[in-house]
Parts: structure tokens; sequence; C-alpha cells
């Protein structure tokens, strides 16, 4: 008889090292995200303020030498440049994620990648569905496609929800496949006319940063002032400019050597990721986020196509497509979800998927750049889809707090304090003889207080047995 096929867990415990560098990730992350929703709220109170007209001016104010393409304004600066940032990190992310994480092997890659893949899928079609039945603008399928990790983050910091860190190393896969994909769709449906030349010169720095790092060359003064050069060309070339920090990125090894405790990918990454987190994303979201949200403008979100479109694509189209993606791999494969967690868990963090601040707002300025107007009103829809995913997944994940904060309790139980959770220690001899004298010097302690209790409470038996004759005598 054939033995039956063994089912893999998705959504299951990490190993010890995958654990620790994503919480490491994700603690840096959630300071960001709160760092970022502190922003885009700062930008919504100024551009609604009576200093709305400062805004306007700071925003648009144009610095940069014209002769290198670069005579941009402020929130040009920071949807090219300080974005590139963020997407060097991501393309760091992504290597370690090909190379050491989730998506090394075709088996374990499945699960995020078809969900992310649904995940976008789905919002685009519901955007499309939308436009094509009100008449709108087909431009903006793209809009409600993009998931943002740090904001998603911040909403958990913020609600106070423990997550598991099974469900937040997903959350974050998901949106490494996501980043990967909205890259990639800026740079096929958001390039126009393109200059040779420029691109050219910028394939030719790209070599020398690959050739520099095959080399084993290190400083920062070497590679810093090569990769503005290689951003700035590739910017004149008409390719987004976020596209040279993806490209350096993966050019990056992210795999140890021996004698190495870490690779020069993490090693750079774990420098750049607090000024990506930090400074860069929630800089853009305070130039870019300020947007008017008058009542008038809140239900024009509602009733242009367009923007109904971005709303419904983030809220229900995210939803749908991740949790759908998610099933349908269990189903058609040997994949099975995780014991301790239920299906209810996956919707919250398919509804979580739908919050896509920073490149749903980037996205939304490349659709609609020909129409200021219709730029904001999008990023107005932006703003009210994220706001509804996050108080849905928010309900969502609050259901099931107590789940997973036992969960998370579990996780971190370290009874023999010796920096490792229990949990990874189940076969280790050494960490079972460890408890076993742990248990045995309390169980003598315990006999020792059971004695001392037993002889005390026999003398209180007699003082108040002296007691008890003097008040019947």
């Amino acid at each position: 008889m054939t033995a039956p096929s063994r089912r893999s867990v998705f959504l299951g415990r990490m190993p010890l090292p995958e654990r620790n560098f994503v919480a490491d990730a994700l603690r840096t992350e959630t300071t960001g995200g709160v760092l970022l929703l502190a922003a885009a709220v700062t930008a919504l109170i100024w551009a609604n303020s009576p200093l709305r007209d400062s805004y306007g001016s700071v925003v648009g104010h144009r610095f940069g030498p014209a002769a290198l393409h670069l005579d941009l304004s402020l929130s040009d600066w920071a949807a090219d440049g300080l974005l590139a940032i963020f997407f060097f990190v991501a393309g760091i992310e992504l290597k370690r994620e090909l190379v050491a994480g989730e998506l090394r092997s075709p088996e374990a890659a499945a699960l995020p990648v078809v969900a992310a893949v649904c995940g976008m899928a789905v919002p685009a079609a519901v955007y499309a569905v939308v436009n094509a039945s009100g008449g709108g603008a087909m431009g903006g399928w793209a809009v409600p496609t993009a998931t943002d990790i740090a904001f998603a983050l911040a909403v958990l910091a913020v609600i106070g929800t423990s997550l598991p860190s099974s469900l937040r190393a997903f959350l974050l896969t998901l949106a490494v496949v996501d980043d990967l994909l909205a890259i990639l769709i800026i740079a096929v449906f958001f390039t126009s006319d393109i200059d040779l030349a420029a691109l050219g010169l910028a394939a030719v720095g790209l070599a020398v940063f690959w050739a520099l790092l095959r080399a084993g060359v290190r400083g920062w003064y070497v590679y810093v002032p090569l990769a503005v050069v290689n951003w700035a060309l590739v910017h004149a070339s008409g390719v987004h400019a976020t596209i040279a920090g993806v490209a350096m990125g993966l050019m990056l090894r992210c795999v140890r050597r021996e004698g190495e405790e870490h690779s020069p990918g993490e090693r750079v990454e774990h420098l750049v990721r607090p000024v990506s987190a930090g400074l860069a994303v929630p800089l853009f979201a305070l130039f870019s986020a300020g947007v008017a949200v008058s009542g008038g403008v809140l239900a024009d979100v509602f009733a242009r196509p367009e923007t109904l479109g971005v709303v419904l694509g983030l809220l229900v189209g995210k939803a749908v497509g991740v949790f759908g993606g998610t099933w349908l791999t269990a189903r058609f494969t040997r994949a099975e979800l995780n014991p301790e967690l239920a299906w209810a868990d996956v919707l919250a963090v398919a509804s979580l998927a739908g919050i896509g601040f920073t490149v749903s707002l980037l996205i939304g300025e490349l659709a609609f750049a020909g129409d200021p107007a219709l730029t904001e009103e999008v990023k107005a829809a932006v703003l009210v889809g994220s706001l509804l995913s996050a108080v849905l997944a928010s309900v969502l994940l609050k259901l099931r707090n107590n789940r997973y904060r036992a969960m998370c309790a579990e996780e971190e139980r370290d009874e023999d304090l010796d920096g490792i959770p229990d949990v990874y220690e189940q076969g280790n001899p050494a960490y079972h003889l460890r408890m076993a004298t742990i248990h045995e010097a309390k169980a003598a302690e315990h006999r020792r207080l059971a004695e001392a209790a037993r002889a005390g409470s026999g003398d209180g038996e007699g003082e108040g047995d002296g007691e008890g004759d003097g008040e019947r005598r």
C-alpha cells in the first residue's frame, strides 16, 4: 500500500533565524509606519487648514539643475528621489526572500506569490468593471493594486492587536511580492518616451555598481555617489527613477559566506531601512497626502467611477483577491492551514492588505499626471479606501485577539532563560535536561514550603483549640 502524500503546512511556525530576521524588519517598519501615519495626518491637516495655500507653495516649489532634467518640484523629488530609497530596500528584501526566505523554493513561494498576484488582479478587475459600467477612465486600473506594509503595521500598532509571527511574516512576504509586481507595472505601463543614450549610460553605471560589489569593494563613499549618478541617469532616460533603486538592491549579495555573521545585503538593509521607513516614506506622505477632504470631495469619491473603482478595489478587491488566492492554493495543492489558525485569520490579513497608501499614491500620480484635479480626487480615494480597509481589518483582528495573544505568549515563552523560545527546543535533549533541573529545584522548594506550612499549621491549630476552649468556657 502506498504511503499517503505528506501535506505541507502554511502559516506554520517559522525557522528561528527567519523569525528573528522578520521580527527585526517588522519592528523597524512598525516604527516607520507610525511616523508615516503621523506625516499623512499632518499633510491632511495642513492642506485643509487656513494655511492650505502655503502647503501648495511648498509642495510645488521647484529646484534642481534643469540641464540634468532635475528641475523638479518638491513633490516630484519625494516621489522620484525619496521613494527610490524605499524601492532600494524593497529590492534587497526581494533578493533575500528569493535566496534565503519564503520564496527560495517553488513550493514555499506558491502561497505568497499566488496570493499577491490574485491580490493585484482582482482589485484591477474591480476597478475595470466599475469604470466600464460608469464610463470612467481605465488608466487608473493599477492604483488599488498595491499594499503598504508600513501603514498596515502602523494600524496593528495603533489598535494594539497581537498578531502571530506566521501571519506577520505572511503579510511581509505578500508585500514584498506586491512591491515587485508594482515595480513591473511602473516600468512597463508608466514609461513613455525613452532616451536611449541616457538609458545606455544608466546600464553602464549599474554594471559598474555590480562589478564593484562582486570585486568586494567596500565603502559608502564609493557606492553612494555612484548610486546617485545611476538614479539621475535612469530618471533622465524616461524610465521611472525608482527602478534604479530596485535594480541596485537586487545586485547585493544576501547569502552569508563562511565566517560572516551577516551578508552584505543584510548589513546594508540594516543601515538603510531606518532611513527608508523613518525618513523617506514619511516625507513622501507629507508632500503627497495633502488633499482637500471637504464633504463635497468625499461625496465625489463615491460618485465618480475612477475614485469609486479605487475605493472598492482596495476595500473589496484586495480582501477577495488575497483570501481567494490563498484558499485556492490550499485547495489545489498539498498545503494545509496551520491548525492553530482559522480561515477568518487569513481574511483579516487579506483585509489589512487593502491599505495601499504609498505606492498607490505614486501610481495615482503617474496614471493621471495630465489631470491635476482628478489626481487629487484619486489620492482622496486612496485615503478613503485605505481607511475603510484598516477599519474592517481592525474589527476582524480584534475578534480573534485573545487567540493571537495566547499564541504570541507561547511563541515568546523561554522558561530556561537561554534566549531561545521553548517551542524551538522541543527536539533538544539539553533543553529537556535543563527544564528537568529547573522543575526538580522548584519541586524541592515546594516540598520545603509544604513542610514549613504543615509545621506552622500544627502550631496554629494548637493555639486555635485553646482559644476555642476559652470561648466555650
